[in-house]
């Protein structure tokens, strides 16, 4: 996948590649450009190996895709409404028509970060991004460690500090197909431990309050297939599908968030967060997506289950989760892990 390896990112230098590997063969790759996660090879209980996330096939087509495909997305991931923080009654980067999406036009997905230290198993990431950076007000410094654990798990820890009021929110757009073939990942089966979702737009702005799963196509408080209640009410029609946050009914990394299923059961994926909400995502606008194996993916080819705030948090202060304000002086921190099992 990296045969132009010896190319160069936007700013004349090369692509830093980290390839992490635990006893059991699992192998995990990164890319500084981003802090991008670029590959997941699980190994099988038959002795095969399945990739397990989505990808181009060089660093370069990452330069040449908006699906955020593996990165580091930052300063607030999702969507601020109008590119506005109204607290502070400050004009953000719009690059959505009036909104911001995933920190701007040049977000964190779009820069290089600084390699601060690697091993066998980890890689840390850092960014330092200026005050006004797509219209965020302070100095921020970012971090972000991938682990890969024994137990094929990888670990992402983020840490972020400022040096004036500013929201925080980072996440990994990684998109997961757990199928030997990587076809529609909506015949996954999905476990979300969820009692509420947020419906949004056309343009996945929150458009009324939190609303229970009970009786909903969004519930899947008990594992389905993903595919079950697709496109079944207006909520979903109005973004093509699945492209919700839900809030998780706890926020502790030592209890299950989500659990994702392969088609055919023999992979599954156990996702632990610190983080109130997950976004998931069912790939509605994958199409042309430049791929790793094809020229390019089809829509619904994978999943995205995003950890974060609930988007445009800054602008509702009402809701039941953590503040997303980071004061100066503290330390924003979150983990997500995200354990393969063979089944």
């Amino acid at each position: 996948m990296l045969s132009d390896v010896n190319s160069h990112a936007p700013d004349g230098q090369p692509w830093r590649i980290t390839v992490l590997r635990n006893t059991n063969g699992m192998v995990a790759t990164f890319m500084d450009w981003g802090a991008t996660w670029l590959s997941a090879r699980v190994p099988m209980l038959d002795g095969s190996v399945r990739e397990a996330l989505l990808g181009c096939a060089t660093p370069s087509d990452y330069l040449h895709q908006d699906a955020y495909l593996g990165a580091t997305v930052g300063r607030y991931a999702n969507r601020i409404a109008n590119a506005e923080l109204r607290p502070l009654s400050l004009a953000l980067v719009a690059n959505q028509g009036p909104h911001q999406l995933h920190g701007g036009p040049e977000g964190f997905d779009k820069r290089r970060w600084q390699i601060v230290s690697q091993s066998e198993n980890a890689v840390h990431y850092r960014l330092d991004s200026p005050d006004g950076d797509q219209g965020y007000p302070g100095n921020l410094i970012a971090d972000v460690t991938f682990e890969l654990l024994e137990d094929n798990t990888v670990s992402i820890h983020y840490q972020a500090q400022t040096d004036r009021l500013c929201p925080v929110n980072l996440t990994n757009h990684a998109y997961f197909n757990l199928d030997a073939h990587h076809g529609d990942a909506r015949q996954h089966r999905l476990q979300l431990h969820a009692d509420s979702y947020l419906p949004v737009d056309s343009a996945g702005i929150p458009a009324a309050p939190l609303k229970p799963v009970a009786g909903t196509s969004f519930d899947f408080r008990q594992p389905k297939c993903v595919m079950d209640d697709f496109l079944a009410d207006s909520d979903q029609q109005a973004v093509k599908g699945y492209d919700h946050a839900f809030l998780l009914t706890h926020s502790d990394k030592d209890q299950c968030a989500a659990t994702l299923w392969s088609a055919d059961g023999r992979l599954a994926l156990d996702v632990f967060t610190t983080a109130p909400a997950l976004q998931f995502y069912t790939g509605n606008y994958l199409a042309g997506t430049r791929a790793r194996e094809q020229e390019s993916y089809t829509a619904f080819q994978g999943i995205a289950l995003e950890s974060e705030f609930l988007p445009d948090s800054p602008n509702h202060s009402e809701w039941p989760q953590p503040d997303c304000w980071l004061q100066p002086g503290e330390f924003w921190r979150s983990e997500t892990r995200y354990r393969f099992t063979p089944q």
